[in-house]
This record gives structure tokens, sequence and C-alpha cells, in this order.
């Protein structure tokens, strides 16, 4: 299986971050979202990123121009078609998945590969709602994208071999380091990650200290770089508030019940950074 012209489905963070990646690495990337506006956002972010690694010295003005220059755009899934390899980086909701896989999965060539970002969905219930579950793969990145070097390569049931060998080459090419994962729910990060986060929001809420406490506490006490509140806001408060709920849900288990703060706060509207407030204000630039 052969990987030449890869699709990404959603110029958000995670979309962006995906092409970006690509792109610096010498691949030729079709960027797809709903409107001109969201690709223009999700171009002028990669724009940005390739200025910064200019000014370190780490990129040239021609690797930028040749890297940009790799990236087309589309707003509907037929623009597509042609692609070797489709990463779904949308939210992470699985009807709103299932529906673009669907999509996807009738506009492909029949030799194409499907994968997707998800971080805690299950790729079984994904590539069964398409005419090719031996194509769909789970290729779950990290934010920031261009940054971290971890891919979780999530085998779906009927994932073939040869579409994992494809898929983990491809990864390697572009500099990634990928982790072979079953299937399960929250895979292996999220599934260690996301319950830490969910227990430091238990902390707060129960009052035992504030959170800029709560997050000076885990990175002088364990030595993380980040404490797990603005890690959670970095992440986004209705994502980590998804992975616990497809944890739950997937393994009947209390332990992975949601922190009703968390739940409050997105009631609230607060999603961290990227709606300027969760646990912390992150005043408008």
């Amino acid at each position: 299986m052969g990987i030449s012209k890869i699709g990404v489905v959603g110029a958000g963070t995670m979309g962006n971050g995906i092409a970006q990646a690509l792109a610096v690495a010498g691949r030729d990337v079709v960027m797809m979202d709903i409107g001109e506006a969201q690709l223009k956002r999700g171009l002028d972010t990669i724009s940005g990123s390739l200025d910064r690694l200019i000014k370190k010295e780490k990129m040239t003005p021609a690797e930028k121009a040749a890297a940009m220059g790799r990236i087309a755009t589309v707003t509907s899934v037929p623009g597509l078609a042609d692609c070797d390899l489709v990463i779904e980086a949308a939210s992470e909701n699985v009807d709103l998945k299932l529906r673009i896989f669907a999509e996807l999965d009738s506009v492909l060539k029949p030799e194409a590969i499907l994968a997707s970002n998800t971080s805690s969905i299950s790729i079984t219930r994904l590539a069964a709602g398409t005419k090719r579950p031996s194509q769909v793969i789970g290729m779950h990145f990290f934010n920031p994208v261009p940054v971290m070097a971890l891919i979780e390569l999530i085998n779906g049931l009927q994932t073939s071999a040869a579409t994992y060998a494809a898929v983990e080459e491809l990864a390697r090419s572009i500099g990634k380091a990928p982790i072979k994962v079953k299937n399960s729910p929250g895979f292996v990060v999220n599934r260690m990650l996301c319950p830490m986060i969910n227990e430091a929001v238990f902390v707060l809420g129960e009052g035992l200290a504030t959170a800029a406490e709560i997050d000076e506490a885990m990175k002088l006490g364990c030595n993380h770089p980040i404490g797990p509140l603005a890690l959670c806001d970095l992440i986004g408060l209705d994502v980590e508030l998804a992975v616990m709920q497809v944890l739950y849900e997937g393994t009947k288990d209390p332990k992975y019940r949601p922190a009703p703060l968390l739940v409050e706060m997105l009631e609230a509207g607060y999603l961290g950074r990227k709606s300027g407030k969760g646990f912390f204000d992150y005043p408008a630039k």
C-alpha cells in the first residue's frame, strides 16, 4: 500500500498540526474543513508555527514556502477522493466520526486507508460503519503534533497487517515514534492520563487546594512539566470529559466517572485555552 497523497479532515488544533507535520516531512496534504474561514485559520496557524521555527533557525524561509506549497485545501469530502490515506481529526464525537467515515468510504478509491485521530473511541466501531474495515486504523497523534513524537497506532478487530505496516512506515518516515496499541477504551496514554486529570478536578472540587496549588504540587512533587489542570485547559475540558465518558461507558468501572466540577464547568462554557477560560484564565492575544 503506497501512501503518497494524504487527506486530513479538520483544520483545528489537531488537524492543522497533523497537516504541518506531514507537509514539513515532504508529503502532499489536502486539508478539509466545512468552510474557508476554518481553513484560513488552520493555514495561518501553520504559517505562524513555521515562522517560529525560522526565528529559531530550525527552518529556512524557502523550506517554509515549500511546506506551505504542499498543503491544498477543500471544503467537501469529494475533494479528498484521490487520497491514498485520509486522517479524520474531527471533534471527539462518535456519531460525527461515523458520519464522516461513511461519507469518506463512499468517495475514496477502494485501496485507500481510513484513519482516525480519535483519543478514545473504538476503531472497530468506526470500521464497522464502512465497507473497508480491514483498511481502517487509529492514528492518535498528541498535541502539539509538530513537537510530540508519539503516535498510538490502534488496530481494530479487522485491521489488516498490510494496513498497519503501511501506516507504521508512514509514521516513521515523518519522524514520529509509533507504538502498537490494542483497541480498548482510552487506548494507552489517555487510559492513564485522563483519570489523573479527572482526579485533580475532584481534588479541586473538594476544596483540598487551589488550582494553582494543585498544579504546583504535581510539578514539584512528581516532576511533571505542566500541572494536570493547566494540561486539561490545553487539551480542552470538552475533550477531557469526552474521554472520561468513553472510559466510563466502555468499562462500567466507577473509578472513571467524570468529576462533577468538570461537567459543571463545561455547562458554563469553560473549555480551557480555546475559550479563554478553564481552570485558569487566558486573555485574548
